[in-house]
């Protein structure tokens, strides 16, 4: 099993993490000249997390492949009680339940649960004649594995942790679901940016924002029309009676006739799909209706995001939202963490004020600086150059999962690896989006930098059951 094991990748864990506990030591320095391994600092007690970590990294080496396999589902029942159980036991910490206290110590079960919806996703993606595309009822059994711990973490009130489990929609596209999913799912983020950023002015009577998303919507119909449906006589009397309407609008807008916007893209929209609707018995007719459903779902979740937002999310993460998306500037609130971060990061230049020599983090000017916000610390000691050098370490990392991947001889292992693959992205790109102001605080750790045990041995698990599995694809069937 050593022999097939994939050095580089431990190579580059080992890497990661030991970069990790530097920089959580650089971020919690005090100038008390205690040591990096004092298991009084944060860096001793991570250090003490990595040991641990490398010892249950080892137990998962030595365990039987078929393992992971057999005992996919129970391994998964096992952690959804473990998750109900936190719900009732964990004490409110910061307005989260989330957090099992054993004495000394705390776990957060939903780190854990990563790794075993992995597990139970490859189950059944290994099971006897399972093809995504054969029925409906595979999709529903699927998204079930992924939904029922988001849920649950939900419940906790911990979302950071529970976004993450939706990064497994890109594993449910290698094994192919279609690609209109995630253009959806697109399209669904731009259209809520665009309606909350711009909501006002007014433009016929109605935000701007709103106009743009509903003219966005009429070119993605047209669009979908010529290049999906590829329709051309359709999708050209369609655009010409879109051209001639809004010729109208505009004669009637400078003629001083106020024109209602909402009614007039109800009437134009509604005009298209009917005209679609009774000119698509020519062929193609799934793609003509899902054309129409994509269009009319667009306008009905454009009409719900400010029932959404001001009615389902929280204060804070309303807040947290404007402040993203420059609507509000709130630099003594919830704009604060990010733009100290931002002021650290810039202020290491291109190669950063030295090991120790950072002001905004050693003055503790950016909270949480030794968890959520560490790569603030690496930007500001280490400067441009070290920040783009652990960009490449994830960048690595992350390639060579992917290569592990495609070399798997069942769907067990190669579902198992994009799993992995997707939760490492997830968390690298929300996390430094967080960092440098282009996400939402939504507190999720970055991978083996992040103080932390939990994280720490949930990504350990998580990777070294992919190594066990890979070092032993020789010995599966083809």
């Amino acid at each position: 099993m050593f022999k097939g094991l994939d050095w580089p990748a431990i190579i580059l864990y080992l890497l990661l993490v030991g970069a990790g506990i530097i920089s959580i030591y650089a971020a919690s320095y005090n100038f008390d000249n205690a040591g990096i391994f004092d298991f009084n600092e944060f860096s001793g007690k991570q250090f003490m997390w990595a040991g641990l970590g490398l010892l249950l990294g080892g137990a998962v080496l030595l365990l039987d492949y078929r393992v992971y396999e057999a005992y996919a589902y129970p391994i998964y029942g096992c952690v959804i009680l473990l998750l109900i159980a936190t719900i009732f036991v964990a004490p409110d910490i910061k307005g989260s339940r989330s957090w099992i206290v054993l004495g000394p110590v705390s776990l957060q079960p939903a780190e854990f649960g990563k790794f075993a919806t992995a597990l139970a996703l490859a189950k059944l993606f290994d099971s006897y004649n399972f093809n995504l595309n054969q029925k409906l009822s595979n999709y529903f059994r699927a998204l079930m594995i992924i939904f029922v711990p988001i849920i649950l973490i939900l419940m906790q009130k911990e979302t950071g942790s529970a976004l993450v489990y939706l990064s497994l929609i890109f594993v449910l596209y290698r094994e192919g679901m279609s690609g209109l999913v995630l253009f959806s799912i697109l399209c669904a983020v731009v259209y809520f940016v665009v309606a909350v950023k711009f909501a006002e002015p007014l433009v016929l009577g109605i935000p701007v924002g709103e106009f743009t998303v509903l003219l966005i919507i009429s070119l993605i119909f047209c669009c979908m029309l010529v290049f999906y449906c590829r329709n051309l006589l359709i999708a050209r009397n369609v655009i010409i009676g879109y051209a001639a309407a809004g010729v109208v609008v505009t004669v009637l807008c400078l003629c001083g006739i106020t024109v209602n916007g909402v009614l007039f893209f109800m009437i134009l929209l509604g005009a298209g799909i009917t005209y679609v609707a009774l000119s698509m018995m020519h062929g193609r007719i799934k793609k003509h209706l899902i054309t129409i459903g994509f269009a009319a779902a667009s306008v009905m979740f454009l009409f719900s995001v400010n029932y959404v937002f001001n009615n389902i999310l929280q204060p804070h993460q309303r807040q947290r939202i404007k402040v993203t998306l420059g609507i509000v500037e709130d630099l003594r609130g919830a704009g604060y963490n990010v733009n100290q971060s931002k002021i650290a990061i810039g202020s290491g230049g291109l190669t950063g004020k030295g090991f120790l020599n950072g002001t905004q983090t050693k003055l503790k000017y950016v909270p949480e600086q030794h968890t959520d916000f560490i790569f603030c610390t690496i930007g500001e000691e280490e400067g441009f150059i070290g920040a783009t050098a652990v960009l490449l370490l994830f960048l690595a990392l992350i390639l060579r999962l992917i290569s592990i991947a495609e070399r798997q001889r069942t769907p067990f292992g190669r579902v198992y690896a994009y799993c992995v693959v997707s939760y490492l992205i997830f968390h690298l790109s929300i996390n430094i989006g967080m960092v440098i102001g282009l996400c939402p605080v939504i507190g999720i750790p970055l991978p083996f930098f992040s103080y932390g045990g939990s994280s720490l041995w949930g990504f350990t698990i998580l990777l070294f059951i992919l190594l066990r599995i890979d070092a032993s694809r020789k010995e599966r069937r083809d």
